[in-house]
């Protein structure tokens, strides 16, 4: 039995120029509790990574904030130097006090200075793919919108892009740089982020949704997402990230894990081919549990 591949997810072009395949890795859970220090299985954490590029994977997702920086330095030991073609995207602008603790941190100087800790951690020279973790509320949003376009002046990062946020926001700041991707929260029953997604389609921007499994009370036995996954051989997970994968061309899932079974198990719902039907009644349902 051939392993699967994420080639088979489809493609995308971040910036309509460096094309990734669509499914993605995310980074956050190779840490310790509370996405806090080092990883309970450190050698497990590594061979996670290493699994990447022979499952088709080319576009991870980490952040400074993870650890912190233990994500970063994870990625950059088991992968340096880069394979051909890999993008790894972080993020800035959270400071972090303990497990659990995120603390906004907009401040020009602060996104600078993560932004050269970011390419000192994954010891690259330029960053593939920058995104603002969080606006910080307590900085003029437009501060830290014209500190990205600074990091991409000088060619600290290639591209950028935010997180969690609006319509109105990208609107913003795509008045002063090219806003590449959003990282919003968004899964089969969590679709408050809709009217993004909808927005970075007709804008050819990537949509990258965190927490892409969830599925809450639909994964429980005889629901209908149960009875699709058990018609597929699959898990219900397998089949809530195969419904995302087929609900938007922008869509760039990025599920994390520290075990390479679990990875695997990922990776295999690109083989997963809902019908039409199929995806349409998981919609109406994922919806209904969403305004539940």
């Amino acid at each position: 039995m051939s392993q699967p591949n994420a080639a088979k997810s489809g493609t995308f072009k971040i910036a309509g120029e460096t094309e990734v395949n669509r499914l993605g890795f995310g980074a956050m859970r190779l840490t310790g509790p509370g996405i806090w220090g080092e990883p309970q299985d450190r050698p497990e954490a590594i061979r996670t990574l290493k699994r990447l590029p022979e499952l088709g994977i080319n576009f991870i997702d980490t952040a400074d904030s993870y650890g912190p920086d233990v994500s970063e330095q994870l990625i950059c030991e088991a992968l340096h130097p880069y394979p051909s073609g890999m993008l790894i995207a972080t993020k800035g602008g959270f400071t972090r006090i303990g497990p659990d603790k995120w603390v906004a941190l907009g401040r020009p100087e602060y996104l600078v200075q993560q932004a050269h800790k970011s390419l000192r951690n994954l010891g690259v020279e330029q960053l593939g793919l920058w995104q603002l973790h969080r606006i910080d509320p307590k900085v003029p949003r437009d501060e830290q919108f014209a500190t990205i376009k600074s990091l991409l002046d000088t060619k600290l990062i290639r591209y950028a892009g935010l997180s969690e946020v609006s319509v109105e926001d990208i609107e913003a700041a795509s008045k002063v740089f090219k806003v590449a991707t959003v990282q919003n929260r968004y899964n089969l029953v969590d679709r408050k982020s809709e009217d993004v997604l909808i927005h970075c389609e007709h804008h050819g921007i990537g949509f990258i949704p965190w927490f892409p499994l969830a599925a809450g009370n639909l994964t429980k036995p005889g629901s209908i997402l149960d009875a699709i996954a058990k018609r597929h051989g699959a898990a219900p997970s397998q089949v809530a990230l195969a419904w995302v994968l087929k609900r938007s061309p922008v869509m760039l899932p990025i599920p994390g894990t520290s075990k390479v079974s679990h990875l695997e198990e990922n990776v295999a719902a690109v083989d997963i081919a809902l019908t039409d039907e199929e995806f349409s009644i998981l919609d109406h349902e994922g919806m209904a549990a969403a305004q539940a």
